[in-house]
């Protein structure tokens, strides 16, 4: 089975000052897919520039004509279902169908309080993605949506002319708990996953590796209840949040190596964060881009 090599590209510069060449760059590289994250501010960035998730894949689709694009992830922290599927429907008419929603629930980040409100506990996330999920399935699929939930509601809302994509645009499922899995078992056409955060400081790579394997096999098991087959579903590896850090980037031999003993795992899709310097995410560029080249070949 040969491994699809994707990008994430955060939305921090002026699109005319920067913003707009690492897309166009991904698409000359073969990347399969460029994601950005989706939220009102993250982490080290909060007091700098950061812009839209929607608006600036809009922006990507207008500029490329091949490159898959998508979030990882949206949640349901800033999000409401009948305005996010709107822009959605509007953005996978622009792209020509190119566009993957990765959604989690979210977490405890500045997007949980920008609007106000107090953080939600975990249960109330996953409470709250529980009813957004099929709710925003249904959006996407039905002219004419009328709901009245615990905490979303929708009244005659209209989405004509409906996705791109039949019967809608994939959704990307972030999770590793049991009522996420079983939500991306139900509704998801590919899952996500950034290892085990409690392995991030100190654990090892063999140790993320076991627990990465354990996620799988949740998965499995959450696909077996659903009767589906779990071999239906992509299964995506987000980067950066491994005990491995930005190591696989260091070189091509050492990417390989770690995007092939994932792709052991089940993995049909590694995502890598495109270069920042002085940050977390900073890389060598030349060797980013021998990677984007020459790795797939590597793992077909």
């Amino acid at each position: 089975m040969s491994l699809r090599l994707s990008t994430v590209i955060l939305p921090y510069q002026r699109w005319n000052e920067g913003g707009r060449s690492p897309w166009t760059r991904a698409e000359q590289l073969g990347f399969h897919s460029a994601y950005t994250y989706d939220h009102l501010s993250w982490r080290t960035f909060r007091d700098g520039p950061w812009f839209g998730a929607v608006p600036t894949l809009t922006a990507a689709a207008a500029v490329t004509d091949r490159l898959r694009l998508g979030t990882l992830v949206t949640s349901p922290n800033f999000r409401h279902p009948v305005t996010l599927a709107k822009e959605l429907i509007s953005l996978d008419d622009i792209s020509g169908g190119r566009v993957t929603l990765g959604i989690g629930a979210g977490g405890t980040g500045f997007d949980a309080t920008a609007l106000g409100q107090e953080p939600w506990t975990p249960r109330e996330r996953a409470d709250r993605l529980a009813e957004f999920v099929p709710l925003l399935d249904r959006l996407l699929t039905e002219d004419s949506v009328s709901y009245e939930g615990d905490y979303y509601s929708a009244h005659e809302a209209r989405n004509i002319p409906g996705c791109v994509q039949r019967p809608r645009l994939p959704f990307a499922i972030a999770a590793t708990g049991p009522r996420g899995l079983r939500l991306a078992a139900q509704y998801g056409q590919a899952w996500v996953t950034t290892g085990d955060p409690k392995l991030y400081e100190e654990g090892t790579p063999e140790q993320s590796v076991q627990a990465i394997r354990g996620q799988v096999d949740k998965l499995t098991d959450a696909c077996a209840a659903r009767g589906r087959d779990v071999q239906e579903l992509d299964k995506i590896l987000l980067t950066g949040f491994t005990p491995d850090r930005g190591r696989p980037l260091e070189s091509l031999n050492a990417f390989v190596d770690f995007a092939g003993r994932h792709r052991e795992l089940g993995f049909t899709e590694i995502v890598v964060h495109w270069p920042i310097a002085d940050s977390v995410f900073a890389a060598d560029e030349k060797v980013f881009e021998q990677i984007a080249m020459e790795a797939p070949a590597q793992l077909r």
